[in-house]
């Protein structure tokens, strides 16, 4: 058996013999993509399994994750700390081989995968972050960024839309170092896709800008490695390797059949296969000389150590530039970042008074972009809507050769775009992001109106379950928005936002309050933050403590403040917007000698992890709570409120002024619900 033959059958045998003991899982898809494997991880990808975080690995991303046992296999063999064993437990609960691959579970994988059309564009922002760096930090005598990011998908990665949306940015950003390996074997899940798949697939990415080649025999090692050759010589176009492969290869009965790719082979099938592939071993008993081929520790530990050496020069000779990039990768804020937010918070506080969120959100961005030159910014074509973009932050542009085109600063200087023009691709964006918070160097942060967050979702999903730094900023949060009506105006985006495990969300209701928000959101380095902001000017509140802000709700108007020396009665929780409907309810209630006190919660997800004793001085018990929001009211009973102001319908297309008067949020709405509320305890 030729040596490239036993290394991909090897990667057969291990899926399935993994899916048949966990009686789980795909075994299809790594069984045809096992030669292209051996092209791209035997011959051509830069790795050291002695460190998966080295930096200047080549990113590998497994799109179709649900082929996930191919990726385990390749740890395994390559010399990964993946033992024999978690192959055993495949599927099996606090194995590190879980259903999918997981970022931050097993360590060799990249992203998450799993939802198809993920992972690549995951990999356009891993791509685009490579491509950002490099301009930033290599140096004319000095390259230390220079690495490729490498995905395998199928047809389902490619029918999803978010593929499109993520490809079509590729080729305008001209990533060259991309290169995606399409494992074009026809079937999926209901069987030969052809009859609802039938893309001309090379035409479709020659139309993005993408170089395509192929289609070529995806079990031919030597035509594939040919082929990644030629892809990595690109020099101003990502690359589609179109592969041709049959699923479940080697399998008699189940090849090019879609019971091959969800469902265990069989005992007897698996038998049969092994005799047709003259695999003589037991099952996850592997010959010396399949390990022995794989083993890429040797050749891992001598390309770092060469780039070890190259960035040991870099340092003596461009000792500052070393220590930023440094910082960068390790995702450290710069020392200088904790007075950066006092002072952006204070002055949120002392200088502004009546804007919208969104407009205090530039504000806040102005000097954390100015001091923090790792914020990578965009918008889904709303920037001047959304206000993402800052005078550190010139829109990113590449020239006709793919370089990243440099701007002039006002004091000479050239600096990179850092805003970047994603389109309308809602969805495209949100992945991206995460794949360059992913790769590292960068904290992406991006913006659209609240209720295409629904586009979003599950790429915000992903990030939350991923731990990674991402900011979604979403503006024109509720029917506030005014004339554009029920199809534009959130209502139950910010309470199933909230849901959404590991996602920090934040409804700011000023200046101060979205200065704090943007400072918890770029210090949460193991959770990504969603900001909601307004479209309406806001009026800011005067506030005795700032430093509270940060716990997610606090105390903002007692009785004495609007002249009532006397305990309150009732509590009004209100977020956004609504806080100040919340403190004119406070002295339409106060002429009635009614005494409440105001509570503002710009982040119920912060406050929920607050301790229990801080909370009960926020949230008194015995005193009856009334939440005032524009949304659902469904989550805002979990506080024990006797009544909420709030909307659990759709809007309506009119001024806002005209809209809040006709769903009741005026102060003399609230202060009516307060009254009735004590009228019946």
């Amino acid at each position: 058996m030729a040596t490239t033959e036993l290394m991909a059958n090897a990667i057969r045998a291990l899926a399935m013999d993994a899916v048949q003991q966990a009686n789980s899982g795909h075994p299809g898809a790594p069984m045809g993509m096992a030669d292209m494997s051996v092209a791209l991880w035997g011959q051509h990808l830069k790795y050291s399994p002695h460190n998966p975080q080295w930096f200047n690995r080549d990113r590998f991303v497994l799109s179709n994750g649900h082929g996930s046992m191919l990726i385990y296999a390749l740890l395994h063999l390559t010399g990964y700390p993946l033992p024999i064993n978690e192959l055993k437990n495949f599927r099996q609960l606090h194995s590190k081989t879980p259903g999918h691959p997981e970022f931050g579970y097993t360590a060799g994988v990249e992203t998450t995968t799993g939802p198809l059309g993920q992972g690549i564009s995951n990999a356009v922002g891993m791509a685009l972050a490579e491509k950002l760096l490099a301009a930033e930090f290599n140096q004319a005598d000095h390259s230390i960024v220079d690495h490729h990011t490498y995905v395998f998908m199928g047809d389902g990665c490619l029918m999803e839309g978010i593929s499109h949306e993520a490809c079509a940015l590729a080729g305008a950003w001209k990533l060259n170092k991309l290169v995606a390996l399409y494992d074009d074997n026809g079937i999926s899940i209901d069987g030969q896709v052809a009859p609802w798949f039938i893309d001309n697939t090379a035409l479709r990415f020659a139309a993005y800008g993408w170089n395509v080649i192929g289609p070529i025999d995806g079990h031919n090692v030597d035509a594939v490695s040919r082929a990644l050759a030629d892809a990595k010589n690109s020099a101003d176009k990502p690359t589609l390797i179109i592969c041709k492969t049959h699923i479940g290869k080697g399998s008699p009965n189940r090849a090019n059949t879609a019971k091959a790719h969800g469902e265990p082979l069989g005992a007897e099938e698996i038998k049969l296969t092994r005799e047709a592939l003259g695999w003589t071993h037991a099952p996850f008993e592997l010959p010396k000389e399949a390990y022995e081929a794989w083993d890429a520790k040797a050749k891992g530990l001598a390309l770092e150590a060469a780039w070890d050496a190259k960035f040991t020069a870099y340092k003596v000779a461009h000792p500052e530039l070393a220590a930023e990039f440094t910082r960068r990768m390790k995702g450290e804020l710069p020392r200088a970042f904790s007075q950066i937010a006092v002072d952006t918070v204070v002055g949120a506080h002392t200088k502004y008074e009546t804007v919208a969120s969104r407009k205090a959100s530039q504000l806040a961005l102005e000097a954390f972009t100015a001091g923090l030159p790792e914020m990578l910014g965009g918008s889904a074509d709303l920037t001047g809507s959304n206000l993402t973009n800052t005078k550190s932050t010139p829109a990113l542009r590449f020239d006709l050769a793919g370089n990243v085109v440099m701007t002039e600063t006002a004091e000479g200087g050239k600096v990179i775009g850092r805003h970047i023009n994603y389109g309308v691709r809602e969805f495209g964006m949100a992945a991206i992001m995460n794949g360059i918070a992913l790769h590292g160097g960068y904290i992406p942060y991006g913006g659209t109106f609240l209720t295409f967050s629904d586009y979003s979702r599950n790429a915000i999903r992903l990030a939350a379950l991923m731990k990674i730094r991402v900011v979604h900023v979403f503006t024109h949060d509720s029917i506030g928005l005014g004339e554009d009506g029920p199809t534009h105006q959130s209502i139950e985006h910010a309470a199933s936002l909230r849901l959404i495990p590991n996602l920090d969300v934040w409804r700011p209701g000023d200046t101060a309050e979205t200065a704090v928000a943007w400072a918890v959101a770029l210090q949460n380095k193991n959770k990504p933050t969603a900001l909601l902001l307004s479209r309406q000017n806001l009026p800011y509140a005067p506030k005795n403590d700032l430093s509270e802000i940060s716990k997610g709700a606090y105390v903002l108007a007692e009785p004495a403040e609007v002249g009532l020396n006397k305990k309150a009665q009732a509590v009004i929780i209100a977020t956004g917007s609504e806080v100040q409907l919340a403190l004119k309810a406070q002295e339409l209630l106060a002429a009635r000698k009614i005494a409440v006190r105001v509570v503002s919660m710009p982040s119920n997800t912060t406050f929920d992890k607050q301790s229990a004793a801080y909370k009960t001085s926020v949230l008194p018990a015995g005193i009856p709570r009334i939440a005032v929001e524009m949304g659902v009211t469904d989550g805002w009973w979990k506080y024990g409120c006797a009544a909420v102001v709030g909307i659990d319908t759709y809007g309506e297309s009119a001024p806002a002024p005209v809209l809040f008067k006709h769903f009741g949020f005026t102060p003399e709405n609230v202060a009516d619900t307060v009254r009735k509320v004590l009228s019946k305890k």
